[in-house]
C-alpha cells in the first residue's frame, strides 16, 4: 500500500512540474495564411477546431461564398443571421459612428467597381457609376430587428476590413476557453496575444513591416505586446497611379466614392482585441494623421503608428497615445 502511494506521489509530482510545450500551427484561411502559437501541458491540437471555426465565420461573412449569410444577404434574401454576424455588425456600427462614417462596411460595391488589381493604373471610370453606386452607401441605414438585417435593396455589405480580426478574436477565445492564458495568433498580419512567449520568458514580440513597394519584408520596429491586439493598414503594396504620378490607396473615400490621395504608407493599430483594431487601422487610413490625432483624444484605448512620406518623400513616422517605441 505504501509503495501505491508513493508511486502515485512520483507521478502527480511530474505532471506538476511538467513545462508547458509550445504547439505551432498554421495554414491557409481568408485568402490569406495564418500562424498559431500556443502553450499547454496536454499537448493538444487544435487545428481541426480552428479550421471548423474558420469555416463556420466564411459562411456567414465571405463575399466569395455564394451561399454564405452575407452573399445572400446581398441578394436581397430575408436571412436570419448568426451570432458571429451580429457580433461584427455590432462593432462595425460603432466603429462607423466613431469614425463618423471614414469606416462603413457599405462602400464594398464601390471598391469592387475601382478594381484594384495587380496593374497599378487607375482606368477610366464613369463618375455617373461612382454617384449611382453611392447612393447605397451609408451604414447608418442598416439595421438588426429580431436577428435580421434591415436594409435597402441596393445596398452592399462587406465586413472584409473587419473579420479578419474578428477572426483572430474567436481563436484566441477559443484558446482561452481551454485554459490556455499563453498565446499568439496571427491571420494575414493581424494579431492577438495573451500571456507570455514562455520559451523566451518575455512578452510577445511582433514586427511592423517596412513600406516596401517591391514586397520584400524587413521590419520597421518590433514591439513587446501582452494582452493587446494589433492591426496595421499599409498601401504600398495596393495602389494606383493617375497619368500625374499620384498615388491612389486602394482605402476608397466614404463620403466620395474615389481612392484616397495618401502620404500614409502604413497605419499600425494597436487595441484590446483585434476585431476593433482591425476597422479602425482602415478608417485611420483614409482619415489622416491630423484628423486621426483629434480621434484619439477620445480614445485613449487606442495606440496608433503611423508611418508617412513628408513632402521630400522621405520617410517619417509618428507614434500616438502612446505607441510602444
Amino acid at each position: 500500500m505504501r509503495n501505491i502511494f508513493y508511486l502515485c506521489l512520483t507521478v502527480l509530482l511530474f505532471s506538476c512540474t511538467q513545462e508547458p510545450k509550445n504547439i505551432r500551427i498554421s495554414g491557409p484561411v481568408f485568402g490569406t495564411g495564418y500562424n498559431i502559437q500556443y502553450f499547454t501541458s496536454n499537448d493538444v491540437n487544435y487545428k481541426p477546431q480552428f479550421d471548423s471555426i474558420f469555416n463556420v465565420i466564411n459562411q456567414s461573412m465571405s463575399t466569395y461564398i455564394p451561399d454564405s449569410k452575407i452573399s445572400r444577404l446581398n441578394k436581397g434574401e430575408a436571412i436570419v443571421v448568426d451570432q458571429h454576424f451580429k457580433r461584427v455588425f455590432k462593432k462595425a456600427k460603432e466603429i462607423y459612428r466613431a469614425t463618423e462614417g471614414a469606416f462603413d462596411p457599405t462602400i464594398g460595391s464601390v471598391v469592387n467597381a475601382w478594381d484594384f488589381g495587380p496593374e497599378g493604373k487607375i482606368v477610366n471610370i464613369d463618375s455617373t457609376t461612382i454617384d449611382s453606386l453611392m447612393r447605397s452607401v451609408g451604414y447608418n441605414r442598416m439595421g438588426l430587428r429580431a436577428d435580421k438585417v434591415v436594409k435597402s435593396s441596393k445596398s452592399f455589405l462587406d465586413f472584409n476590413a473587419i473579420a479578419k480580426g474578428y477572426g483572430v478574436d474567436v481563436i484566441g477565445e477559443f484558446l482561452e476557453s481551454r485554459n490556455i492564458k499563453d498565446y499568439l495568433v496571427e491571420i494575414g498580419g493581424e494579431i492577438r496575444v495573451r500571456g507570455l512567449n514562455l520559451d523566451k520568458k518575455s512578452p510577445w514580440k511582433v514586427g511592423i513591416d517596412d513600406p516596401n513597394f517591391e514586397g520584400e519584408q524587413s521590419y520597421s520596429k518590433v514591439i513587446p505586446l501582452q494582452g493587446e491586439a494589433m492591426a496595421t493598414s499599409g498601401t504600398y503594396r495596393k495602389f494606383k497611379i493617375d497619368e500625374n504620378g499620384n498615388r491612389y490607396a486602394h482605402i476608397i473615400n466614404t463620403k466620395t466614392g474615389y481612392p484616397s490621395k495618401t502620404n500614409i504608407l502604413s497605419v499600425s493599430v494597436l487595441a484590446e482585441d483585434c476585431m476593433t483594431a482591425d476597422a479602425y487601422a482602415t478608417a485611420f487610413q483614409a482619415m489622416g494623421i491630423e484628423e486621426v490625432s483629434q480621434l484619439l483624444t477620445k480614445h485613449s484605448e487606442l495606440k496608433v503608428y503611423f508611418i508617412y512620406e513628408n513632402d521630400h518623400k522621405e520617410l517619417e513616422t509618428l507614434s500616438l497615445n502612446g505607441f510602444p517605441e
